[in-house]
C-alpha cells in the first residue's frame, strides 16, 4: 500500500461505520489467555493493510466466553490500536437491554465511533420488544448498526422492521446475514437512507453491486490485501478485476457463514503467521476434512499470490 491510499485510510470518515469494518478474531495463548499485545499489534496491521476499521467483541472475538473485564479491556486495545476511536465498533449484544446499554456506555467512554446490536436473542422477541431494545441502546449516544441474523439468534430483522428501526432514530445501518440477497433492494426500497452493510463473506459481490456501503468482514482477518482489493473493486463496479478475485477467494470466505467459522478463520490466521491460537470452549479446533478443507483452500490461495 502507498504511502498516499495510508493517508487516505487514515482520513476521518462522516459515517465511520462505512468501508471494510474488521470483525477481528482474537488472539489467545495456548492456556486460553488473551494475548492483548498481540491483539493490539493485529489491529493496527489490518488498518495498515487497508482496512477502515474493526469490530471488537463479535461473535467471531468468542464475546460469549469473555469475563466483563476482558470485554471491555478488548474495546480498550482495539481503540489504542486503531488510533482513532471513530474506527472501532465494539459489538454490544448481550440477553438483557440494559446489559447492551452498558456495554455502548462502555464503548462510548473508551472513544468508540459506533457499535454493532444482535435484536434480543433470549427468546423470540415481537417486533415492539426489538424496538424497544434498539431504542434502549441508542440511548448511550452512539450510531448503532443493527446485526441481521436470523439463524442464530430466531429474531429476523425483515427490511419492514428495519424501516420502522430507522424511523425510530434508533439505528443507522444494518448488518445484512440472511443470506438473502434479494433483501439488499427491498431494503433499499422501503428505508433508502439506512445504510446496508455486507453481514457474511461468501455474498459481498452480489452486496456490494445492490449498493452497500461497507463490509463487516472476517476473512481479511487472514488475507487482508487480497479482501480490500476484492471490495474496492466490487463496490466500483469493477466485475473484470472483482469476479476471478471473488471466486478464487469464495473457498474461504463461504466458511465465514458455517457453524465453524472461528475456528476457520483463526486456522487460515496461523496459517498465513497472523495470531489466531485455539478457540474457548465450548468450541473445539477444526479436525478431519473440515481442517483439511481450510487448510487447502488457505494454502492454494497463498499460492496464488493472495495475501
Amino acid at each position: 500500500m502507498t504511502s498516499e491510499s495510508s493517508d487516505a485510510q487514515r482520513r476521518p470518515r462522516v459515517r465511520p461505520w462505512h468501508g471494510i469494518m474488521v470483525a477481528t478474531a482474537l488472539p489467545l495463548r495456548d492456556d486460553l489467555s488473551i494475548d492483548y499485545d498481540a491483539y493490539g499489534e493485529h489491529v493496527a496491521w489490518l488498518i495498515a493493510s487497508g482496512c477502515d476499521g474493526v469490530v471488537p467483541n463479535g461473535s467471531l472475538g468468542e464475546y460469549q466466553t469473555l469475563t466483563d473485564d476482558e470485554r471491555a479491556r478488548v474495546v480498550r486495545a482495539a481503540v489504542d490500536a486503531a488510533g482513532d476511536g471513530a474506527r472501532v465498533m465494539p459489538g454490544v449484544s448481550a440477553y438483557g437491554s440494559a446489559e447492551s446499554r452498558r456495554w455502548a456506555e462502555q464503548a462510548a467512554e473508551a472513544g468508540a465511533g459506533s457499535v454493532l446490536l444482535l435484536p434480543p436473542s433470549a427468546y423470540r422477541a415481537q417486533d415492539s420488544a426489538v424496538r424497544a431494545h434498539y431504542a434502549e441502546v441508542a440511548r448511550a449516544g452512539l450510531p448503532v448498526v443493527a446485526y441481521n441474523n436470523p439463524y442464530d439468534t430466531k429474531v429476523d430483522l425483515t427490511p419492514a422492521l428495519l424501516a420502522q428501526l430507522h424511523r425510530d432514530g434508533s439505528i443507522v445501518a444494518v448488518k445484512e446475514f440472511s443470506g438473502d440477497v434479494r433483501r439488499a433492494y427491498e431494503i433499499a426500497e422501503v428505508s433508502p437512507e439506512l445504510d446496508l452493510l455486507i453481514g457474511a463473506d461468501d455474498v459481498l459481490l452480489e452486496l456490494a453491486l445492490a449498493g452497500a456501503v461497507g463490509w463487516i468482514a472476517g476473512y481479511p482477518n487472514a488475507l487482508p490485501a487480497a479482501s480490500v482489493a476484492l471490495y474496492g473493486a466490487a463496490t466500483a463496479g469493477d466485475l473484470t478485476t472483482a469476479l476471478p478475485l471473488y471466486k478464487s477467494l469464495h473457498p474461504l470466505l463461504r466458511w465465514d457463514s458455517k457453524v465453524e467459522f472461528v475456528q476457520a478463520i483463526k486456522l487460515s490466521m496461523d496459517l498465513v503467521g497472523r495470531p489466531g491460537g485455539p478457540v474457548r470452549p465450548p468450541r473445539l479446533a477444526l479436525a478431519g476434512e473440515a481442517e483439511a478443507a481450510v487448510r487447502a483452500a488457505t494454502e492454494k490461495a497463498l499460492a496464488e499470490g493472495l495475501q
